[in-house]
């Protein structure tokens, strides 16, 4: 089985996450993309963030309807802050088989050898960085990690869509609408539930 593990904060999860999941599930012949939101990511600290059960619910509404999106609670159900090797490490133990590749943008990828046992990331599973159509970010060529001298031919293109979880939780915070920035049903749940709203 070939997995795409998709990890972040989702908060909240909108249409760029989901088209950032679909053109590499295509691309890649994936049998699944999994969704992994972190529990508590370093250096989020957001006091607008919503809750993990929030964000997983929403990322399920999300996913619904979809056979090859799952949501994995894997960061969740183990707490504190989330690492990227530490959730690759529990999939594999889980998955001996199955054949990772860990989805992330061109900008993620960047920081990449800043993150906790680089190497052992890229060894558990390959990484595939994804970038709006255009040309390929020059900067990617620079990254210095040994591991990492074939991943021209793990890029994958996306049409752009420039949408982030910023400026959503800003937009509901300013009382304006996320309509078509987000799935219904999750605009629905971040109304229904009072996400993001500003201080009364």
């Amino acid at each position: 089985m070939k997995l795409g593990i998709y990890g972040g904060s989702f908060d909240p999860v909108h249409w760029g996450h989901l088209l950032l999941a679909e053109c590499c599930r295509e691309a890649l012949a994936l049998d699944e993309v999994w969704f992994v939101p972190a529990y508590r990511a370093p250096h989020k600290t957001d006091q607008r963030s919503a809750s993990s059960e929030h964000r997983t619910q929403m990322l399920r509404l999300a996913a619904a309807g979809h056979p090859g999106f799952r949501v994995s609670t894997v960061e969740i159900d183990r707490q504190g802050t989330s690492y990227t090797v530490e959730t690759l490490e529990q999939i594999r133990a889980l998955h001996p088989s199955a054949t990772l590749h860990l989805l992330m943008g061109a900008d993620t990828f960047h920081d990449l050898p800043n993150w906790r046992s680089p190497d052992r990331v890229c060894e558990l599973a390959a990484p595939v960085v994804v970038h709006r159509r255009g040309p390929w970010p020059q900067e990617v060529d620079t990254i210095a990690l040994p591991s990492l001298t074939w991943i021209s031919a793990q890029q994958v293109s996306m049409p752009t869509i420039d949408l982030s979880s910023t400026e959503l939780r800003q937009r509901v915070a300013n009382g304006q609408s996320i309509r078509y920035r987000t799935p219904s049903a999750v605009e629905v749940y971040i109304a229904q539930h009072g996400l993001y709203r500003a201080p009364a």
